[in-house]
């Protein structure tokens, strides 16, 4: 065993011992390091006496010991829940670290903290990076989606270290890449757990048209999920809901019929949106998603409301192959916003901090490890990469031909489900974002001539250039005042 670690990695949770673990796998040694008060007492012990038994491992409780055993520049990852803690362990850490060390954030941290804490840490000479993570147990140990950002000095350093332990793209390339300054790493990994909440939404609801407008069984449902992730649906999420529909209780009862309809959530999801809102990027698919987790939480509300408002009996008609490819095409369209929105939403906040994102290169980063890996990624990574100033994705040739293709398809769906009376907020919500984007005229109009009505905000005209700005004294009452123009 090497004197000094290569790595030093505090938090021995699920993602740290795994990403500890395939850093070992990897050919580094790695210093790991746990508190050992309260429940996390024996942690360290229990996992050296575990699963890195007679490995490349050293234990520590310790922090002044962990940090020394680390080679300098000491590299140190903190694998630790979001918010203060993170704080709390950079203070403890800092009277041991020296100029040039590199302390990286791993977990779920609000990109914001992240951009705040590489600018208060590069004020002491210690270099910051906010790394966006994904891929769940698994990934941690055979291989991510890693996304860095922050001090761009410290990459280097970590490049031989992340793009090892990183998946790996069927082309043989790393998922990985140096993302940009600031908390750029983890915006990028807010943005893809948004859409990780629109793909699922998605899913959910061509779970549910299946299941109550085409009455079909779970096995039958299995099988339709089954064919999809051999097309251009394929991916791990579509892969696992096939499982989950076939996955059988020891008595032969499908588990999937038996787990209550509350979905949760940590709060990523939530933090997009807001985002978007700040940025003034529609990401009502993303939105919808995440209201839908809410709503679905409040289980005795929707028994009460569904008693008062009794379905009408539905008789399912045969499900053809044609409507099963109209479905398919109606989720692949929906998908195809979903992805519109949020890289949509990666551009304006790169415009807007500086970050010059590589959106090509965040596409490839996710086409593996990550849980919204899927083939698609490859089609998004070229079209970002034939037009880097691609403002929207759906402008992108490739995806203009397959939107025409499902456009048909998708209306007929969301039609066909809205006369079932059957829940697709997922479908509705990215089949009027489609609608709206492409309206020539929007009745936006009419709100616009509201909000100078009733308060004087004044409207542009389409008969004058962009930018200027006009009043009317809409009653006759009014004054030639006006307020002044901003967007909040």
């Amino acid at each position: 065993m090497n004197k000094k670690s290569d790595i030093g990695l505090i938090g021995l949770a699920v993602m740290g011992e795994n990403l500890a673990l395939n850093m070992e796998r990897n050919g580094f040694q790695v210093s790991v390091y746990n508190r050992a008060d309260g429940a996390e007492a024996g942690v360290v012990e229990h996992f050296m006496a575990g699963r890195g038994a007679g490995k490349h491992f050293l234990g520590f409780t310790d922090l002044e010991a962990f940090v020394a055993s680390i080679e300098r520049p000491r590299k140190i990852m903190m694998m630790i829940r979001a918010g203060r803690p993170v704080d709390l362990v950079i203070e403890a850490l800092l009277p041991y670290l020296e100029a040039g060390d590199i302390v990286i954030d791993g977990g779920n941290s609000n990109w914001e903290d992240s951009e705040r804490r590489e600018a208060e840490l590069r004020q002491r000479g210690i270099y910051f990076v906010g790394c966006g993570i994904s891929g769940g147990e698994e990934g941690a140990l055979n291989g991510p989606a890693i996304m860095p950002g922050g001090a761009q000095e410290a990459w280097p350093s970590l490049e031989p270290i992340f793009t090892r332990i990183a998946a790996q793209a069927e082309d043989g390339t790393p998922c990985c890449a140096w993302i940009g300054a600031g908390g750029s790493g983890h915006f990028v990994k807010m943005v893809h757990n948004g859409i990780e909440y629109g793909d699922m939404q998605l899913i959910a609801d061509a779970y549910g048209y299946l299941r109550s407008v085409a009455g079909m069984s779970n096995e039958e449902m299995a099988e339709i999920f089954a064919s999809w992730g051999e097309g251009k649906l394929s991916s791990y999420l579509i892969e696992i809901t096939s499982e989950i529909l076939r996955h059988r209780e020891a008595d032969g009862s499908y588990l999937i019929d038996k787990i209550l309809d509350a979905a949760g959530q940590k709060g990523t999801g939530k933090w997009s949106v807001i985002n978007s809102l700040e940025y003034g990027q529609p990401l009502s698919l993303i939105a919808t998603a995440v209201y839908e987790r809410s709503l679905s939480s409040s289980v005795e509300l929707r028994q009460e409301a569904s008693s008062i408002y009794p379905r009408s009996e539905h008789c399912p008609e045969p499900f053809t192959e044609a409507d099963t490819l109209a479905l398919q095409r109606s989720l692949y369209a929906s998908k195809i916003v979903s992805y519109a929105q949020g890289f949509s939403l990666l551009y304006e906040a790169s415009k807007a901090n500086g970050w010059s994102l590589d959106l090509s290169s965040i596409a490839r980063i996710w086409r593996n490890g990550c849980i919204i890996r899927s083939a698609f990624l490859n089609d998004i990574a070229e079209a970002y990469e034939a037009q880097p100033e691609l403002q929207n994705l759906l402008l992108a040739p490739y995806f203009q031909h397959e939107i025409k293709d499902a456009k048909a398809d998708w209306g007929r769906i969301v039609s066909s489900a809205i006369a079932a009376e059957c829940s697709v907020p997922a479908f509705s919500s990215a089949l009027n974002y489609f609608f709206s984007l492409t309206t020539r005229r929007l009745p936006a109009n009419m709100v616009q001539a509201q909000r100078d009505f009733f308060g004087a905000h004044t409207f542009e005209r389409t008969d004058r250039p962009r930018g200027e700005f006009f009043h009317e004294n809409w009653t006759g009452r009014g004054s030639d005042t006006s307020s002044t123009t901003y967007n909040a």
